[in-house]
């Protein structure tokens, strides 16, 4: 195919991909800046100053591409959004779990931002950014083992050898006697506890220091609605006499100060909850046990009325940044 180029203009996914992470950078930015002024450990004061260097070189180099191709730049969150002298709102234990739960939100979405990039300098910006998101998540992973925070996965103590399954009941779950949960099982299951937990936490926080009466009461429900995916979460796994992640719900400080306006609150939790229906659904894809998979089902249909409502809200206080648009042709033919 001789002649063929990728130098024109960006593609739609790829202004998609710059523009998210501006929002989403420009928010961690005001977080972290918060965060650094109450760190009183300096190994995680560490891991949080690599992490803003991060995300500020990342507004940066997202300004140069856009600006390049004359698109405008969004708004995204500014110090308006954050109260740098606000009493801590959470320990810096909770910090460090935050962090590397955000760095695995991290690789997740650059890993599918390279998978639909075509430019070469935006290919290369990518590859740039999972490398230093990889490098972020090792930093904080290595301060919760060293401090004894972090809670690992449930090992099986039992002798493991080479089977292949002969029977239908392998996937049996409602009627019969259940199979143990795999290995691949848990590892979803898991991973979903700790993302869960880190949100019922932040809901917890947000909630005592929130303005505005809807943003409490809509973190007051998004709290509920996590905590009742958790307890559906820890049956998958204490059936089988396997532990559960260690909660941080006593990592919440009694400050009544909002650190965060309610604009950034909102996002991040809509955020987060709109970004669970996708770890539900790949958790749900491997799990090879009929009951597990419709526990999956019914969280993804909670979560999912619970993220519209979240966009409603933040529609209805004009909090919510409109992405760019294809071009409405009819409306500019109406236009003449």
């Amino acid at each position: 195919m001789e002649g063929i180029t990728h130098s024109g203009r960006m593609s739609s996914s790829e202004l998609a991909n710059l523009w998210s992470q501006y929002l989403n950078d420009s928010l961690s930015r005001c977080m972290l800046r918060y965060f650094i002024e109450n760190v009183q450990d300096k190994d995680i004061s560490k891991v949080l100053q690599f992490a803003l260097e991060l995300s500020e070189r990342h507004l940066q180099k997202i300004e140069e591409f856009l600006t390049k191709e004359s698109y405008p730049l969004p708004k995204g969150f500014t110090d308006e959004d954050v109260t740098l002298e606000a009493p801590a709102l959470f320990t810096d234990t909770y910090i460090i779990v935050f962090i590397q739960i955000m760095s695995i939100h991290g690789m997740t979405r650059y890993a599918g931002a390279t998978g639909c990039t075509i430019k070469e300098d935006q290919r290369k910006y990518f590859k740039q950014v999972i490398s230093e998101t990889v490098e972020l998540y090792d930093l904080a992973t290595g301060v919760l083992v060293s401090k004894g925070i972090i809670s690992k996965p449930p090992t099986f103590n039992n002798h493991q050898k080479v089977e292949f399954i002969k029977k239908q009941n392998y996937l049996t779950g409602w009627l019969g006697k259940r199979r143990p949960i795999s290995a691949v099982e848990v590892s979803g299951t898991y991973l979903n506890m700790q993302k869960t937990m880190t949100k019922v936490v932040l809901e917890l926080g947000f909630s005592q220091v929130a303005q505005s009466k809807d943003v409490r009461k809509y973190m007051e429900r998004a709290r509920k609605v996590c905590k009742s995916h958790f307890e559906i979460l820890t049956s998958m796994l204490k059936e089988d006499n396997l532990h559960i992640p260690r909660t941080f719900d006593s990592e919440v400080t009694d400050s009544t100060t909002p650190p965060f306006s309610d604009k950034l609150m909102m996002f991040l939790i809509s955020t987060l909850i709109s970004s669970a229906i996708g770890y539900y659904g790949e958790a749900m894809a491997i799990s090879q046990r009929r009951d597990l998979v419709a526990n999956y089902a019914k969280m993804i249909t909670d979560i999912g009325l619970l993220a519209e409502d979240g966009m409603n809200l933040l529609i209805e206080n004009e909090w919510m940044e409109q992405p760019p648009l294809a071009t409405n042709h009819e409306d500019l033919a109406k236009d003449k």
